[in-house]
Parts: structure tokens; C-alpha cells; sequence
């Protein structure tokens, strides 16, 4: 990870797709890793590859931890600013897709 100490950095690992509808990223943190503090600017949707929890501690001091599942997605929408934290025993990891379309107006 990148970004200096208070600065919103990369939402994950690295960028393995895009184009001009979709980001996607793949998140790997071993035990004990956090990824950068970041901002969720857009939806996204995550795929759980492997581990078995991950958190994410909040600027105000609050942690939510997610209990996952390989093979498990979540949607997570867009305006959370956090850091990923892997506070287990095992890897962590999990693609993230990013949805740069806005969603419908209903």
C-alpha cells in the first residue's frame, strides 16, 4: 500500500481490468496487513477468494468486522471512507469490482 499516514490511498491491491464502465481490483492482505485508508467513490461489488474475516476501521475510531465465506459477494455502496484490516489468522483476499455506471433512476 501507498499513501502516507492520514491520506486516502488506493482501495486495493492492485488494478487487474478496466474499461469505461468497470475497475477491477484485487485486495490481498496476509495476516496482521491493512490496505491504505480509502474512500468508496463508487458501488462496488466484492467476490471473497479466500479468508476468513476482514474489518474495516472507520475514521472514528469504530471497526465493523465481516465474517466471509470463499465464493461469497457482498455489495458495498458508494461513501465509506476505511481501512481494511486482515486481524485473522489466514490471507485474505477478493476482487473487487467497481461500477463507474451510475445507478438507475428509479
Amino acid at each position: 500500500m501507498s499513501a502516507a499516514p492520514g491520506e486516502l490511498g488506493d482501495v486495493a491491491t492492485r488494478v487487474i481490468f478496466e474499461n469505461d464502465r468497470v475497475k477491477v481490483w484485487e485486495l490481498v492482505l496476509e495476516p496482521g496487513e491493512s490496505s491504505d485508508f480509502h474512500e468508496h467513490t463508487m458501488d462496488y461489488m466484492l467476490c471473497i477468494l479466500e479468508g476468513e474475516s476482514v474489518d474495516a476501521d472507520f475514521p472514528d475510531g469504530k471497526s465493523f468486522k465481516l465474517p466471509v465465506e470463499t465464493g461469497s459477494f457482498f455489495f458495498i455502496p458508494k461513501g465509506n471512507r476505511e481501512t481494511a484490516v486482515n486481524r485473522s489468522n489466514t490471507r485474505y483476499r477478493e476482487i473487487l469490482i467497481e461500477l463507474k455506471d451510475p445507478a438507475p433512476q428509479a
